[in-house]
């Protein structure tokens, strides 16, 4: 760094609901007279042209924007007093702070408010901004070894890393009826001895900043882990996929410990090629900002976080192959039809991603890729179907590993 380059001084934080509401009708109200002053000056630039009416066209316009700029202020500064108001009330009532994690309910709509502004949040340093950490029964988790013997009193040698999607948290993988719904974590504990933590991250930030921190944490786990030459297994939901295969790339470039612990990750609906939601959201975006009119509301559109803006485009081939030939990767794709192969199933997917986004990729090694009928996107968290399509293929690992080791002993 330049000895003359000047380090800009901290945020302070700033409280959690009520300072991203203010925001958001602050900045809302704006757009909402910028399209106001677009559609009146074009009513206004036709009046001028008329004759005789030119004149009093021109008294009336600056009457009206006179006042109609002076009723969008009020409206942004009474809003902004009246958050700001109820900023302290919630400071005072709920004592939000970041070390105090937030209840179920609280902690789904931080997710999801990270999900759609969570770069913003972040910048801003507001104190909904989520920190990524490792969790487990609700709760980040100390990534040393004391913290770790004591969450994980029975701690082996396996762990399986659970990452979910856009908009989503650690408690996305939950289940309400264990009749119909197959909790992963628990089962996968039951089925193969594997300890299960949850991954919580701001899915509103890059892809490859959010890659990037999981990358070190993981290294971070594997060396505070207590159970040496362990097993890691990754298992990404959506984005949590995408997420998952930038911290292999980004682990590889630093020479990371942890992929070659790595025995296998599992992408479940994440869009190796791109969601299509996106890019359709792309090109809404592209289409209002063509028109002064409409381009307000372009304006809207485009405030969406760059999480979701990196959704437009997959991963595409990875830079550093041969760091992590050995992982198995794994890919699943579902559809919201009963026959898979149906091309309305196809082309509708599983509501948010195409079984051919799902299911693709530009990996070569041990890759292999499965697709389901009559599955929606969130339901891939919890599906009996799914788990036995993961607890195939994780014995079929287990199965190769005993044969060879069979095969090199005396």
């Amino acid at each position: 760094m330049a000895a003359d380059r000047k380090v800009p001084a901290p945020l302070a934080p700033s409280t959690g609901y009520s300072h991203a509401a203010k925001t958001v009708v602050q900045e809302t109200t704006l757009r909402v007279q910028e399209m106001h002053g677009a559609i009146a000056g074009t009513c206004f630039d036709i009046l001028r042209w008329l004759p005789l009416i030119s004149g009093p066209a021109r008294l009336v316009r600056g009457a009206h924007d006179t006042i109609t700029a002076g009723v969008y202020g009020a409206i942004r500064h009474g809003s902004g007093g009246l958050l700001a108001a109820a900023a302290l009330v919630e400071k005072r009532t709920t004592g939000f702070a970041p070390g105090k994690p937030p209840g179920r309910l609280a902690s789904g709509v931080r997710g999801a408010l990270n999900g759609a502004f969570g770069d913003y949040l972040a910048a801003s340093n507001n104190l909904l901004a989520i920190r990524m950490a490792m969790c487990a029964n609700g709760a980040a988790l100390a990534l040393d070894t004391a913290s770790l013997q004591a969450a994980f009193p029975d701690a082996g040698r396996r762990l399986c890393i659970f990452i979910h999607g856009l908009g989503c948290d650690e408690h996305s993988w939950e289940i309400k009826d264990p009749a119909s719904e197959i909790h992963f974590g628990r089962q996968l504990h039951a089925d193969f001895a594997c300890s299960a933590l949850y991954l919580r991250y701001n899915s509103g930030l890059p892809i490859a900043t959010n890659g990037g921190q999981l990358a070190g944490l993981l290294e971070d786990l594997l060396a505070a882990w207590p159970q040496p030459g362990c097993e890691l297994l990754i298992i990404g939901h959506s984005m949590g996929g995408l997420l998952a295969l930038a911290a292999c790339e980004q682990a590889a470039e630093r020479a990371l410990y942890w992929p070659q612990a790595t025995r296998m990750l599992i992408c479940l609906g994440s869009p190796i090629l791109g969601s299509p939601v996106e890019r359709l959201g792309q090109l809404t975006t592209a289409a209002l900002n063509l028109a002064k009119i409409t381009a307000p509301l372009g304006t809207i559109a485009g405030t969406r976080s760059q999480g979701i803006k990196d959704l437009r485009h997959g991963p595409g081939a990875p830079q550093n192959a041969a760091a992590h030939a050995h992982i198995a990767f794994r890919f699943l794709g579902t559809s919201l039809s009963e026959d898979k192969g149906h091309p309305l199933g196809r082309f509708l997917g599983d509501g948010l991603v195409t079984p051919g986004s799902a299911t693709a990729h530009a990996i070569d090694g041990d890759v292999q890729s499965a697709s389901l009928g009559k599955l929606g996107h969130m339901r891939l968290l919890k599906d009996a179907r799914v788990y036995r399509q993961i607890k195939e293929w994780v014995s079929a690992i287990e199965d190769d590993a005993a044969k060879k080791r069979a095969a090199v002993a005396p």
